[in-house]
């Protein structure tokens, strides 16, 4: 009995000395969550349609999706090697430079311009119908049969560079709303079958994605009813050669950043 109080007195300096050591050997939360984050890709990583562009940076804009994250963020380093036309081997070859094992973040948009992305536009908003349902079969055959391939490549060149990092996929919205848009715009046939592309091309990204081990974040339904032909579109119609088809800066700010905060928490 006269020894419980020293007993117990003990008890609480031990435990007050785990907690000190606990703390020592413990990082600090500002170091446990460090992120160190690479933003690669094409144009709709660069944020062609947000600008303004510094034109020495391959039509980046500060309104796209990856500074809007890192602002927002406070991360602990930003890169930002995405450039406006990129394709796959863009990535592998000059991209995947700026990940190193520091790397812990690495977003990605890639696969559009390798399966034709610009030529079947211009297919489909300047010819005939035709002429539009063969660009976008033949993009719909190149997406699901070579694609593959150099989609798992440059996961694969990602993962050999950044060990450490988690790696996001971004994938691409539907460009257009179906609904009646004038008799300049392009017929509806012709919308429905660009936005089932779309589709197609989300399927196989978001496959090898997964087959990755890495996330996929579907920006589909974040742009729906903000397409072309919209009342509030987010998406550029033939509005300037470059942004023609590019989400403008509402869309990377309420398209794309949620999409990405929902799949980073």
């Amino acid at each position: 009995m006269p020894h419980r109080p020293l007993a117990r007195a003990l008890a609480a300096l031990v435990a007050a000395f785990t907690a000190a050591l606990g703390a020592v050997l413990v990082p600090g939360t500002a170091h446990a969550t460090a992120v160190n984050y690479v933003a690669l890709g094409d144009s709709y990583s660069s944020g062609v349609g947000a600008g303004p562009y510094d034109w020495s940076t391959c039509l980046r804009s500060q309104k796209s999706y990856a500074p809007l994250w890192a602002a927002a963020h406070g991360v602990t380093s930003f890169s930002f090697p995405a450039c406006g036309g990129a394709v796959t081997a863009d990535v592998l070859n000059d991209q995947v430079n700026a990940l190193s094992g520091a790397t812990t973040l690495v977003t990605i948009t890639i696969g559009g311009n390798d399966a034709g992305f610009a030529d079947v536009i211009t297919s489909c908003r300047f010819g005939s119908t035709s002429s539009c349902t063969n660009a976008v079969n033949s993009a719909k055959a190149f997406a699901t049969s070579t694609l593959p391939g150099r989609l798992d490549a440059t996961y694969s060149a990602i993962r050999d560079r950044a060990p450490n990092a988690r790696l996001i996929v971004l994938g691409y919205p539907r460009l257009f709303e179906t609904t009646p848009c004038g008799w300049l715009a392009m017929s509806t046939y012709k919308r429905t079958i660009l936005n089932e592309a779309a589709d197609v091309l989300a399927s196989v990204i978001s496959a090898r994605a997964n087959a990755a081990g890495a996330t996929f974040a579907d920006t589909r339904p974040y742009f729906a009813g903000h397409g072309v032909c919209a009342g509030d579109p987010w998406i550029h119609d033939v509005s300037g050669v470059i942004e023609a088809y590019h989400p403008d800066s509402d869309g990377y700010r309420y398209g794309y950043l949620p999409a990405l905060n929902a799949v980073t928490g």
